[in-house]
């Protein structure tokens, strides 16, 4: 056969479209009750055997042309193998068939059998157009692999690669897991808003935008804490919210300016409550929805059975780069041991406390492989931490790593208002300086701060990162239905 361009193809589908109107029949059908899916009869067929049966689905293969023909549909379940005879129907449904290309949506009304070869089909006694495709699939041996495309057309990936689904709803039942898991501990589910007067909560470039009739800016939300604590505040012991983040920042295989956030807050916790939660969390998830903690990220084998390994940022640095920041006793003596690391990111502003994190992030983090803890960060990356009480330059606040990847971040939340404002006072310095991501200055925050907040542990987690994992996914936009995209030159 000829290859016809896409222009060609469509040009015949259109002529095929008007044979079928011709004939009186509605290329876009309307309602049709099926009794069966295709998986269904697949999994049942003594019971199915030479019944009759009414099946809905696309047409994603064909075989033979002449008087007899067998070709394939898919529908939610799964495709099956359809045989038509022109002997069996009736001319207008042969003549219908004739008209069919791959990528239709039909109905097919049928009898349950096994082919010579031994196939589990259905032989076609009435067909019924539901939905004509002017556009062809892609190629059939070679499907979709271009990535690109892929990402732009996800309903063509849907369509054409069988494991892509797979990957989505697996994406769902870790969703149903989460709240199932958190609402037996008795969290309470919440929403916050979207647009907010101030983005606060992480530390981040928001996106902005406006809002006529108040004759205002808004800004999409970069985090939800801020809005949670409040209802701390106000008496709620233990929230969650599982929703959209927006940050205006770079797209790379973890990062996607549009992605999905759990986080939650309880009364009376501390940080190390919410390592516990988040190991249990994340085991429960994996055993409930793969039915192992042991699971095999792009060839290297993941252990998620708790207890975690645990280790200081200090610990860490100590142990993958030989340098102990305890002995380090001023900003100049870090800022010239990072240089000696060759991390250029230093600037000659920077404090101990950020150049500790900096060396952690340059190189230790792509050493962490199986899930591990670090927590105690330095004060000055942690705005909304509370202090630790031996060591004031450091927080209690936790990061856990798995596949050298960040997976969530969490503290002991800091529920004093005067320290909340002079941190966040300092922030509004470092913005004033350059620094875009600096935390804004919440003046309503802190008023509610002062009406009083218990102890309380906060965690939020990247649920993208976290179905990449479980999905052994390389990139996020592998998880994300309609990842955020460049337009198309």
């Amino acid at each position: 056969m000829d290859y016809l361009s896409e222009n060609e193809i469509q040009k015949v589908r259109l002529q095929k479209l008007q044979e079928l109107k011709d004939m009186g029949i509605n290329p876009y059908g309307e309602r049709y009750p099926r009794s069966n899916t295709c998986q269904q009869i697949k999994d049942n067929f003594d019971e199915f055997e030479n019944e009759d049966v009414i099946l809905a689905g696309r047409i994603m293969a064909i075989r033979g042309h002449g008087k007899a023909a067998f070709f394939d549909i898919q529908d939610d379940s799964g495709k099956i193998q359809v045989y038509i005879k022109k002997d069996n129907v009736s001319d207008e449904t042969f003549k219908l068939y004739k008209l069919l290309d791959i990528g239709d949506i039909i109905g097919v009304e049928g009898r349950v059998f096994k082919s010579q070869r031994g196939e589990i089909s259905i032989s076609a006694t009435n067909l019924k157009m539901l939905a004509k495709s002017l556009r062809p699939l892609p190629e059939k041996w070679h499907g979709l692999k271009d990535t690109d495309t892929r990402y732009r057309q996800r309903y063509l990936d849907l369509i054409v690669n069988p494991e892509v689904k797979q990957t989505f709803l697996t994406r769902s039942k870790i969703i149903s897991a989460i709240r199932e898991f958190l609402d037996e501990r008795g969290f309470v589910e919440v929403e916050t808003p979207i647009l907010s007067p101030i983005a606060g909560g992480a530390a981040a470039r928001p996106f902005v935008t406006y809002h006529n009739a108040l004759d205002m800016q808004l800004y999409l939300r970069i985090a939800t804490e801020l809005y949670l604590k409040r209802l701390i505040v106000g008496g709620f012991e233990k929230v969650y919210e599982l929703g959209k983040d927006f940050r205006n920042e770079g797209i790379s295989v973890k990062h996607n300016p549009e992605f999905t956030m759990l986080e939650l807050y309880q009364a009376y916790a501390d940080y190390k409550d919410m390592m516990e939660l988040m190991e249990t969390l994340f085991a429960h998830i994996s055993q409930k929805v793969l039915g192992t903690m042991k699971i095999t990220y792009q060839g290297e084998e993941i252990d998620l059975t708790p207890p975690w390994k645990r280790m200081t940022m200090v610990e860490a640095v100590k142990q993958f780069t030989g340098i102990d920041f305890d002995s380090i006793t001023s900003d100049e003596e870090a800022r010239k041991i990072a240089k000696k690391l060759n991390i250029e990111e230093v600037k000659d502003s920077d404090t101990r406390g950020k150049i500790l994190n900096l060396v952690f992030e340059e190189k230790v983090e792509q050493n962490l492989v199986q899930p591990t803890f670090i927590y105690d960060y330095p004060l000055e990356i942690s705005p909304l931490a509370k202090k630790k009480e031996d060591n004031p330059d450091l927080t209690y606040r936790f990061e856990a790593f798995i596949t050298r990847r960040e997976m969530c971040n969490a503290f002991s939340e800091l529920n004093d208002p005067i320290d909340q404002r002079e941190r966040f006072l300092q922030q509004l310095k470092e913005r004033e300086a350059g620094d875009e991501e600096a935390h804004v200055f919440d003046e309503d925050y802190i008023v509610a701060l002062e009406h009083g907040m218990p102890p309380t542990g906060g965690l939020g987690i990247g649920i993208d990162r976290m179905v990449m994992l479980l999905t052994d996914s390389p990139s996020i936009r592998d998880v994300i239905l309609f990842p955020t995209m460049r337009p198309k030159q």
